[in-house]
C-alpha cells in the first residue's frame, strides 16, 4: 500500500465504522436517556428519527459536493462535525438538546459516509477496489456486532452519556488526518503499475499533479434539486419510521405520498436542469442501477427479518438479550470472516456470478427463518443468521464495488451518496413492511411460520437475483491462465 492511498483507507474504515458503532449503541442507552431526561416514547424515538432524516435526505448532495470540492475536504468537516456534535450530545441537558444535536449529527454523518467511497475510488485504480471495500465491509459488521456489547457495557458502568463519548477521539483523529492530508490528484501509481493483462502496456506520462482537495471546477450543485431530493428522501424515510410504529400507519403513508409526490417534481426538475444533480451517465450505467438494486432489496430483506427474529427470539421464546445474540451470532461471524473473500471470489469468477450466489444464500437464509415455529432450537436459527451473513456480507462487497467501480471518477461522490442513501432506506424499508405484515395475522404474531412476513421478505431477497444477473460477468483476460500479454509497443486491445 502506498503512503497516499493509506490515510484514504484508514479513514474510509474508521468513518464507517463510527457510524455504524454509533447507531446500534444508542439503541442500548435509549432506556437510560428516557428515564434520566425525563422524556417521554415519542422523544427519545425522534433522537434516532431526526438523525435517521436528516442523513439519508443529505447523502447524495454531500457526494456532490465532494465531487466538487474534495471527498477529504469534505469528509473532513463531516468528521469533525459528528465528533463536536456527540460531545454535545454527552454534555446535553434535556431530551430537546439531545434531539437537535442528533440532527446535527445527521448532516455531518451525511458529509462523511459518501465521502468514505468517494476517497477510496479516487485512491485506488478501479480494478484494486474489491479488497479496500471488503476490509470497510468487515470492520462495519465487527462494528455493528460490538455496539450492542459495548454500549450495554458503558451504559451500566457510566451511564448514557458515555456512549456518544465513546466516537469521539476516533473521528476527531481521522477528521485531523483527513485535513493534514495532501494528496495529488493524479495518483502515479495509477499511471505506472499496469493492470493484469496489461503488463507490457508502456507507461504513461503522469499529467501534472494537483491537490485533490482543489479538484478543478465543476458544474453547478443544482441546489433547488438538491432541496427536492431532500425534501422527498426525508419525506419517505420519515413515512417508513412513522409506519412502523404503532397507531402510526396512516401519518406514515401520507408522508410516503407527499415523497412521491415531491420525487415526481424532483425527476421533471432533473429532466430540465442543465446541470442536474443525478448525472445522467451513472443513472443511465446498468450495473451501478442494478447493484442500487442489489442493496436495497438484500438491506430490506436483512434488516425486516432480523427485526421479526428478535422479537421472535425474545417475547415467543423467551429469551434474554444476551441468548438472542449469541442465537444469530453466526451472522456477524460470518460477515466479518467473509468480507476478505469476496474480493478474490469476485476477481475469479466476477461480480454476476458472486452477487447471484450472494443473492441466493440470503434467500435461502429468509427462507430458512419463515419455516421457525415456537418450538425452534438453537440449530435452526443459527444455520439461518450463518446463510443471511454469508449472503449478505457477499452482496454487499460486491454490488458496492460494482457501483463505486462503475461510475466515473468525477462523480464518485453522487455514486457513494447513491449507495449510502440506499442503505438507510433498505433497513427502514424492511423494518416498516415487517410490522404491516405482522400486523396483518394478528394470531401469528412475530412466529414467522405462522405469519406472512418473513415468506413476504423472502420474495424480497428473491429480487436481488435477477438484479445480480444484470452485473458485469468475469473479465477472462484477467481470470484466464497463460494469457498473453500484447506485444511490447503494440497498442492493447480493450473490449468496450
Amino acid at each position: 500500500m502506498t503512503p497516499r492511498r493509506a490515510p484514504a483507507l484508514a479513514c474510509s474504515v474508521v468513518g464507517a465504522a463510527v457510524v455504524a458503532l454509533d447507531g446500534t449503541v444508542l439503541t442500548i442507552a435509549q432506556p437510560a436517556l428516557q428515564h434520566d431526561l425525563h422524556a417521554d416514547v415519542g422523544q427519545v424515538q425522534w433522537t434516532s428519527t431526526g438523525y435517521l432524516v436528516a442523513v439519508a435526505s443529505l447523502l447524495v448532495f454531500a457526494g456532490r459536493l465532494g465531487d466538487r470540492y474534495g471527498h477529504r475536504r469534505v469528509f473532513a468537516f463531516g468528521a469533525l462535525g459528528f465528533a463536536a456534535a456527540s460531545t454535545g450530545i454527552a454534555l446535553a441537558p434535556g431530551i430537546g438538546a439531545v434531539i437537535a444535536l442528533r440532527v446535527l449529527q445527521g448532516v455531518c454523518g451525511a458529509l462523511l459516509q459518501p465521502a468514505t467511497l468517494g476517497m477510496l475510488r479516487t485512491a485506488y485504480p478501479p480494478e484494486r477496489l474489491g479488497t479496500p471495500i471488503a476490509v470497510r465491509t468487515a470492520v462495519i459488521g465487527l462494528a455493528a456486532a460490538a455496539g450492542p456489547l459495548v454500549g450495554g457495557a458503558l451504559v451500566s458502568a457510566y451511564g448514557w452519556r458515555a456512549v456518544f463519548l465513546l466516537g469521539v477521539p476516533p473521528t476527531l483523529a481521522i477528521g485531523l488526518v483527513a485535513l493534514a492530508t495532501r494528496e495529488p490528484g493524479t495518483d502515479p501509481d495509477r499511471t505506472r503499475e499496469p493492470g493484469p493483462g496489461h503488463a507490457s502496456e508502456p507507461a504513461r506520462v503522469s499529467e501534472p499533479s494537483r491537490d485533490a482537495s482543489d479538484p478543478v471546477p465543476r458544474s453547478p450543485l443544482d441546489p433547488f434539486g438538491a432541496l427536492l431530493l431532500a425534501v422527498a428522501l426525508g419525506l419517505f424515510v420519515h413515512g417508513l419510521v412513522d409506519a412502523a410504529r404503532p397507531g402510526g400507519t396512516l401519518a406514515g403513508l401520507l408522508a410516503c405520498g407527499g415523497a412521491v409526490a415531491v420525487g415526481f417534481a424532483f425527476a421533471r426538475h432533473e429532466r430540465r436542469a442543465a446541470s442536474p444533480l443525478l448525472p445522467p451517465e451513472l443513472l443511465r450505467s446498468v450495473p451501478v442501477v442494478a447493484g442500487l438494486a442489489i442493496l436495497l432489496a438484500a438491506s430490506a430483506a436483512l434488516f425486516g427479518s432480523l427485526f421479526v427474529a428478535t422479537y421472535f427470539l425474545q417475547d415467543v421464546q423467551g429469551l434474554d438479550p444476551l441468548d438472542c445474540a449469541l442465537r444469530v451470532l453466526p451472522l456477524a461471524v460470518l460477515m466479518v470472516l467473509g468480507a476478505p473473500l469476496c474480493a478474490p471470489l469476485q476477481r475469479r469468477f466476477g461480480p454476476r456470478r458472486t452477487a447471484t450466489a450472494g443473492a441466493t444464500l440470503l434467500t435461502l437464509g429468509v427462507l430458512q427463518l419463515s419455516r421457525l415455529d415456537a418450538t425452534a432450537g438453537a440449530l435452526p436459527v443459527g444455520v439461518a443468521a450463518a446463510l443471511l451473513g454469508a449472503g449478505f456480507v457477499t452482496l454487499m462487497v460486491t454490488a458496492t464495488s460494482v457501483v463505486v467501480h462503475r461510475a466515473p471518477e468525477a462523480h464518485a461522490g453522487v455514486a457513494g451518496g447513491l449507495q449510502q442513501t440506499v442503505m438507510n432506506i433498505g433497513p427502514a424499508l424492511g423494518v416498516a413492511a415487517a410490522t404491516l405484515l405482522v400486523a396483518l395475522v394478528p394470531l401469528g404474531g412475530f412466529v414467522p411460520a405462522a405469519g406472512v412476513a418473513v415468506p413476504a421478505l423472502t420474495a424480497v431477497a428473491a429480487l436481488a437475483v435477477p438484479a445480480a444477473l444484470a452485473l458485469p460477468g468475469a473479465d477472462r483476460r484477467r481470470t484466464r491462465p497463460g494469457a498473453t500479454p500484447p506485444r511490447p509497443g503494440r497498442r492493447p486491445y480493450v473490449r468496450s
